[in-house]
C-alpha cells in the first residue's frame, strides 16, 4: 500500500470550494451555526483576507485533494489572527495541524506581526491542546463577532 503523502501549499483560487467545505464541515461538527462572519471569510476570501494582507494555507495531498486548511487574518495592531484551521477527520492524527500551525506562525514572524491571537471555543479540546502546545496563552473575553467563541489567546512572537 502507497502512504499518501501531504503538503501545505499557499491558497489558490482553485481551493476556494475546498476551503469553504472543510470549514463548514468543522463548524457544523462542532454543532454550531454558520455566523455571518464565517460567510464572510468563506465566501470571499480573496476580498476578506487576501487583500487586507493575511494569507491562507491549505493541506494537499499528493493526487490534489485538500484535507486541512489555516489562515492568518491581519490586524490593526499588527499582529495576525488565526482562524479558519482544520483537518478532516479522515486525515487527524498525522500532524497535519502542526504543519498549518508552524507555516502560519513562519509566515507571520516573516511579516514582522509581534503576535498571533484566535478566538476558539472550549468544547474544541484537540484544538485547545494543540494551541497550548505552541505556546499560546490564554486572554481575558473580550468582544467578539463569533457567538460560538469563548476562549481568546495569543502567542507574542516578538
Amino acid at each position: 500500500m502507497v502512504e499518501l503523502l501531504y503538503r501545505v501549499v499557499p491558497y489558490r483560487p482553485q481551493h476556494a470550494q475546498a476551503w469553504r467545505a472543510l470549514n463548514e464541515a468543522w463548524i457544523l461538527e462542532g454543532g454550531f451555526i454558520i455566523e455571518a462572519k464565517d460567510q464572510l471569510v468563506l465566501g470571499n476570501p480573496q476580498a476578506s483576507i487576501l487583500e487586507p494582507g493575511g494569507h491562507i494555507f491549505m493541506i494537499e495531498g499528493a493526487d490534489g485533494t485538500c484535507v486541512g486548511c489555516c489562515a492568518i487574518q491581519k490586524m490593526d495592531d499588527g499582529g495576525f489572527e488565526l482562524a479558519k484551521m482544520t483537518v478532516s477527520p479522515a486525515a487527524r492524527g498525522a500532524g497535519l495541524s502542526k504543519q498549518l500551525m508552524q507555516a502560519c506562525e513562519a509566515k507571520a514572524r516573516e511579516l514582522g506581526a509581534h503576535r498571533l491571537y484566535l478566538e476558539t471555543n472550549s468544547s474544541l479540546a484537540p484544538a485547545l491542546r494543540l494551541y497550548e502546545s505552541w505556546g499560546f496563552e490564554y486572554l481575558p473575553a473580550r468582544d467578539t463577532p463569533y457567538a460560538r467563541a469563548d476562549i481568546f489567546m495569543e502567542k507574542r512572537l516578538a
